[in-house]
């Protein structure tokens, strides 16, 4: 009887930029590469833009409008898809910072917090891991970057198919993370009156 199949070794999806309104997504050979952009002349709007090399095309896959407000929303599908609140399509956990969502098939997963990097799994099987966030490295601890950050992905076609979803999720949980920094919450402070500024003129 043959020996079962070795499983598939892990992708890993390198995170170009420490931003999480302009940055990229991709694999070593660009098969999977998406664009994280937000527009100078459209600074309220951060595009998540899936690029095929092979073809010479780009899809507009995702955008969140108002990514640090206090209420973003998300659309997926370009201008045909409808705008919904962040945390209708994001069920964030009142208890810690992660949260659940469904991907276009229905399957849902959760991101958590596990010793203070991000983890992706099932939400029927959390102990099924699917992807696993590893930070970037600097030499010396301050120097310039040694290792980009990168998320380590099963590759299996549930999470590859759903990387417009997994992306935009990461985004919006990712921002609320760093908004419960104490550097973070001044930030954010001034950026909810900007915005109280505009909507009350």
């Amino acid at each position: 009887m043959p020996p079962p199949p070795k499983p598939k070794p892990p992708l890993k999806m390198f995170i170009a930029l420490n931003s999480i309104r302009n940055t990229t997504f991709a694999v070593e050979d660009d098969f999977f590469y998406y664009e994280v952009v937000t527009r100078f002349w459209n600074p309220n709007i951060t595009k998540i833009i899936q690029h095929d090399f092979e073809v010479r095309e780009l899809t507009l896959r995702a955008e969140i409008e108002g990514l640090h407000s206090p209420a973003p929303r998300v659309r997926f599908g370009g201008e045909k898809g409808e705008w919904v609140p962040a945390s209708q399509f994001v069920k964030f956990d009142p208890d810690s910072q992660g949260g659940t969502f469904a991907t276009a098939s229905g399957i849902e997963f959760t991101w958590k917090l596990v010793k203070r990097r991000w983890q992706l799994v099932r939400a029927d099987d959390p102990e099924q891991k699917v992807i696993d966030f590893r930070p970037y490295k600097r030499h010396g601890l301050v120097f310039r970057m040694s290792q980009h950050a990168y998320l380590e992905v099963k590759p299996e076609s549930e999470v590859t198919d759903a990387f417009d979803r997994i992306i935009a999720s990461y985004l919006l949980v990712e921002r609320k993370r760093r908004a419960a920094r104490p550097t973070d919450k001044i930030k954010l402070l001034s950026t909810r009156a900007i915005y109280a500024t505009v909507w009350n003129k």
